[in-house]
């Protein structure tokens, strides 16, 4: 693979999102004096930010809705609006620190992206970009280590359960309630535009507000089809599971698979499981009761389902191993006609699937006559935090992040995301960014500021007016049937401790299931084991916590 398409590969795997998502984040420590440190039981919570929707940013072309179909923009805003009245920095250096899905940057003597941001900020930034491969490890040791040597700024990425870091965060990060909650926000108006749902789903540590949360769509895991493949095999509005296996099946032959699934997707079974209405990992009664997903009788049909397809011969051979970059190369050159990814990544799966074949979110099928679900993301991709400091400081990087949160139309978001025009991107038809040579490589993948702080997402492909109606369209149709995660922002210290080890023993079962080695019966033996091991306690935790939070 060249050098090129692996890194637009992983952009693509950036964008997607969902592909490594662990759920979990903000859950609470492990710690001898039991979860009342950082649970929100018991506490006085700190009210919201207040929601102040922007003025500033230009119309969209396709509503918003409060249910959460995105705004859309069928061509680029032609005057852009400036959304920070001052530069934020008093010319002082400050560290910040994020994953990244990008390659290194270029250093920042010879990065004139870098360059351009740092003068519009207003600060000198030294960036410690930390790759998704190794963040885990990285963040331990950060975590371990002395307060002192902290960054400024750091980003908590959500794809993964770090062990105590709520307890971190509390003992370590500034404790940002007196600056954001509720009409305090006023004075970083791009960080008020940041709806509540983000606020929600991030959460808070012992009643208070420690992060400022990187917002995102509702949908979440989405199943990505060749769309001239699918059509061609019949696939039709309103399908059943039986006629989406059936499509499946006549979609597949020789070496094109109809379905390709992705790594730690289980045979892509969010988006099964969301077809078939199961609860997504807890579902919530009306008296406050946690349930888990796994011991739906739904839940477990979607496994079956799954391990017809496979036995259909539908799934591409390597379904459970491959990678998500080399998943993607698949189906971009046909070989595969579907993968799961994040909603995120119709980005570039519209830009460089151009001329190859045209993407599309699939509807879900139904089951039982019932319409079928969506999977709906946590609608935070992770949190940034900071160093404790003084106000003045305090208040400095809080600027900071309020120029990096500008919303889609101001002259801000396209410095942060495509940086100077003529340098590192010139003007297409429709009068939005192109990037140049220099672009491709000196960018917010590469120098991944998006991570720190970002706006509101909007639907927009630049020259494709007509993949953002579809997208459009497709959301008016199922928002309506996402299907939550009810533990999404609460606390739980059993899923914190053990989370991650319960969740691959239900992972492993599912593979085994599905790939013909284990027997269907085997699910009700898995999920027992899960709950006693400490599953039962979880529940119990996000119910109380629940309940302090209502």
């Amino acid at each position: 693979m060249s050098s090129m398409s692996r890194r637009t590969l992983l952009r693509s795997v950036a964008a997607g999102g969902a592909a490594v998502a662990v759920p979990g984040l903000l859950t609470a420590c492990s710690t001898s004096s039991g979860d009342s440190d950082v649970s929100n039981a018991g506490k006085k919570l700190a009210p919201w930010p207040a929601y102040r929707p922007t003025t500033a940013a230009p119309k969209p072309d396709l509503a918003p809705t409060d249910a959460g179909v995105q705004a859309g923009y069928t061509a680029y805003p032609s005057d852009l609006v400036k959304s920070v009245a001052r530069t934020p920095g008093d010319g002082s250096t400050v560290k910040v620190m994020s994953v990244s899905f990008g390659t290194p940057p270029k250093p920042a003597s010879a990065n004139r992206f870098w360059a351009a941001v740092e003068k519009a900020l207003g600060v000198r930034i030294e960036y410690t970009i930390v790759s998704q491969a190794d963040y885990q490890k990285k963040m331990a040791t950060v975590m371990a280590g002395d307060a002192d040597t902290l960054p400024d700024i750091i980003n908590l990425f959500s794809g993964f359960v770090l062990p105590r870091e709520a307890e971190f965060v509390q003992r370590r990060a500034e404790d940002l309630t007196p600056h954001l909650s509720g009409e305090a926000i006023a004075d970083y108006p791009n960080l008020a535009n940041i709806p509540t749902h983000a606020w929600r789903d991030m959460g808070r540590i012992g009643g208070r507000l420690f992060g400022i949360p990187l917002e995102r769509p509702l949908p979440g895991s989405t199943l990505w089809l060749n769309q001239g493949l699918f059509a061609d095999a019949g696939m039709t509005e309103g399908w059943s599971a039986d006629d989406f296996a059936a499509v499946a099946k006549k979609a597949t032959s020789g070496r094109t698979y109809a379905l390709g699934a992705a790594t730690g997707s289980l045979f892509g079974n969010a988006v099964h499981s969301a077809a078939h209405n199961a609860p997504q990992e807890w579902a919530v009664t009306g008296d406050g009761t946690f349930l888990p997903g796994c011991a739906d009788e739904r839940f477990k049909a979607s496994i079956a389902f799954q391990a017809r397809l496979r036995k259909d011969g539908s799934y591409h051979p390597d379904a459970t191993s491959i990678s998500q970059i080399d998943l993607t190369t698949l189906y971009y050159n046909g070989t595969v006609g579907s993968m799961q990814d994040g909603f995120g990544a119709y980005l570039p799966k519209y830009r460089e699937s151009q001329g190859k074949l045209t993407p599309a979110a699939a509807l879900p099928y139904g089951v039982g006559g019932e319409p079928g679900g969506i999977v709906a993301a946590r609608r935070s991709f992770g949190y940034t935090v900071l160093k404790k400091a003084k106000k003045e400081r305090v208040q400095l990087l809080l600027r900071i992040l309020d120029y990096l949160a500008a919303p889609f139309g101001s002259r801000e978001w396209e410095l942060v995301h495509y940086g100077v025009e003529g340098t590192h991107f010139t003007r297409g038809e429709d009068g939005s960014p192109q990037p140049t040579r220099l672009g491709e490589v000196e960018n917010n993948t590469n120098l991944p500021l998006k991570y720190l702080a970002e706006g509101p997402q909007v639907l927009f492909v630049p020259g494709m007016p007509d993949a953002v109606r579809a997208l459009h369209a497709w959301q008016v149709k199922t928002v309506p049937h996402a299907v939550r995660n009810a533990s999404y922002g609460l606390q739980s210290r059993t899923k914190n401790a053990q989370g991650t080890t319960l969740k691959a023993l239900l992972d492993d079962t599912v593979t085994g299931i599905v790939a013909g080695r284990l027997p269907l019966s085997a699910w009700d033996g898995a999920v027992k084991k899960w709950r006693a091991r400490g599953g039962d306690r979880m529940a119990e935790e996000f119910a109380k916590d629940h309940a302090a939070n209502t």
